[in-house]
Formats: C-alpha cells, structure tokens, sequence
C-alpha cells in the first residue's frame, strides 16, 4: 500500500471515528430504526432469504433489531467471526443470541462456527463502513476482513454497506485491494452505486 494513500485513508477514518463518536443516543435511536426499514427493504426487494450482516458496535449505524427481526422472521442470517489470520469465520444468528467481544473488541456471536466459505451462500452481504464514495468504493476501519471476503468469493452477491448519510462522500482513497459494494444503507435511504459486481 503506498503511504499517501495509507496517510489518507488513516485521516479520514480518524475524523469519522471522532464525528460518530459525537452523535447524541436520541440520533443513534433515529438511525437504528431507519436502517431496520431500510433492510426490511432491501431485503423485499432482492427476495433473500439468506445474508451476512454484522452486529454493530454502539458508534455505528444500528444492525441489531433488524438482524433480531430478520431471524424472527424466519431469514438465515450469518454474522461474522474475525480470525487471527485475517479471514472471516461465520455463525448462525439465533433469536437473542448470546454475544461476546471478539479480537477487536467488536461484537461477535457465540455460537458453532462455520468456515469462512459459508458466506458463499448467500443472497445478500450487509456489511460495515467507515464511508463509501459515489463510485462504491468503500473505506473500511483497516483490517482488511471484508476486502479478503469479498476478493475471494466466487460468486458474488450484492454488498451493501451500512453507514451514516453523512459518510457517502465524493471520494474514498483507493487502493489496489479495496472491493467496491452494490450500494449503501443509511437511516433515510437505500441507493445502488455499482449494480454489477465481479
């Protein structure tokens, strides 16, 4: 990765980091029930019956009730387990599943893990972001979890990216590894950026 680009990227997420950080519980609220209609949705309109979604962490864009709801509902939802060596373990979510703090500190189901080719399955990726840009690129927090997931995948679904409205901005740095999503969900609206991915 060159170091301009490395620079831009770690400056950007810093001043992200810090906006989500200074959001009121009342707006988090807001946010959570939006993205809940938001995928409620999305997931209509693709007809998945199966996706990847993540639990999200108290600063981001809520996932939780949706993923309970979506469960509930009968839909095969996969979270996702991070691995030491950079990849990405996935487990069933079960109604009121148990969660534990993963390598990260981020939320993580407990649970039978299956590989990391069990995300191959499914109709549908939600996945987490710092920003994506008009283009579909998206800058992530840094690891590199879903970049490898979604480099790997044969067949790719659409990929969704969950973020504030504020974070679809004009242009995220890029570099030669980052995977571009389908789109992004925000509070107030879903929109396709890239429709077809390879």
């Amino acid at each position: 990765m060159s170091d301009g680009i490395d620079d831009e990227k770690r400056a950007l997420r810093a001043e992200l980091r810090e906006r989500r950080q200074q959001l009121s519980d009342q707006v988090r609220t807001t946010a959570e029930e939006g993205v809940h209609r938001q995928l409620d949705a999305l997931v209509a309109r693709t007809g998945a019956r199966s996706l990847s979604c993540f639990l999200s962490t108290p600063t981001e864009p809520g996932t939780r009730s949706f993923v309970n709801a979506a469960v509930e509902r009968g839909i095969r939802v996969l979270l996702p387990v991070t691995r030491t060596d950079g990849l990405l373990d996935w487990a069933v979510a079960t109604p009121d599943g148990d969660v534990t703090d993963g390598l990260f500190g981020l939320p993580e189901p407990v649970g039978e893990l299956l590989g990391p080719i069990a995300v191959n399955d499914v109709d549908l990726l939600v996945i987490p972001a710092a920003a994506v840009d008009h283009r579909g690129m998206r800058l992530g927090w840094g690891r590199g979890y879903f970049d490898k997931t979604l480099g790997s995948m044969e067949r790719c679904p659409p990929v969704y990216a969950v973020i504030y409205d504020s974070e679809l901005i004009d242009e995220v740095p890029r570099d030669v590894h980052d995977q571009p999503v389908s789109g992004v969900v925000t509070p107030t609206q879903t929109i396709v950026l890239s429709p077809e991915r390879h």
